[in-house]
């Protein structure tokens, strides 16, 4: 029986939700708890490869497991078996050809900032500290004009191959009373890095150091060199994947 579940996590002490050697990830403790439920090896396949400290609400994954229980039961399991800082938030039933990055058609990630001259240790590994104030106008101005299919080779580099190009659905950049932002992206798929160094361009623009022409002119030039070092990965989370049903 083939599974698909939506998945939950604190990227802190994780180097990405991608298994490496040697070195804790997502998947690997996904397929531990797994491997250890049916007594079987198995292989679990993700949506989005997360990196190295970030976080996800809704990373959605598949996986094949010989089960004969309910898919509640083997959610209770799954959790039963995992450590704290990771859990599975639903699981159910899935077609044998279903492939969670493959099939879907959007991904959602937030970005969180915050702007205070004093840091917020509750807020240490779940949002960007920032002491120098934003116009969001020309924030809200500059992410515009992410909307659309465009090579995004400035912002960052194809996990696989040498197609840069994706599309963006939406940019929300929101900002609350207590100095809190939040920038939500949505496409199709993302570059290695992209939401991180885009946001930490944006962050320019409110700032006062680049313009919005500046700005748009990084994203037609194409040239990595010319945004800025990505974001800190805390501050990142994926929170939802999209697909036809």
């Amino acid at each position: 029986m083939r599974y698909r579940a939506t998945v939950a996590y604190d990227g802190t002490a994780y180097h990405g939700f991608q298994r490496q050697a040697d070195v804790p990830t997502i998947q690997a403790e996904l397929e531990k708890a797994l491997g250890g439920i049916g007594k079987q090896l198995v292989g679990v396949v993700g949506a989005g490869r997360t990196d190295a400290g970030v976080h996800a609400t809704g990373q959605e994954i598949a996986f094949g497991l010989e089960w004969r229980h309910s898919p509640d039961d083997l959610r209770n399991a799954l959790n039963a078996n995992l450590p704290a800082d990771i859990a599975a938030l639903r699981v159910r039933e899935a077609g044998h050809d279903f492939h969670p990055r493959y099939d879907a058609l959007s991904r959602c990630y937030v970005y969180r900032l915050y702007v205070s001259p004093v840091r917020d240790p509750l807020q240490r590994w779940r949002a960007w500290r920032l002491s120098k104030p934003l116009n969001v106008d020309n924030i809200r101005e500059a992410a515009g004009s992410l909307v659309g299919t465009h090579d995004f080779g400035a912002f960052g580099s194809p996990p696989q191959g040498e197609n840069a190009v994706r599309t963006v659905f939406e940019t929300i950049w929101q900002q609350d009373l207590d100095g809190q932002h939040t920038f939500t992206i949505i496409a199709n798929a993302f570059l290695y890095r992209m939401v991180r160094t885009i946001t930490a361009t944006l962050v320019m623009v409110g700032q006062g150091d680049m313009t919005e022409a500046a700005f748009q002119g990084i994203l037609a030039a194409r040239q990595r060199a010319l945004a800025a070092a990505p974001a800190p990965p805390y501050g990142l989370t994926l929170t939802a994947v999209r697909f036809a049903e």
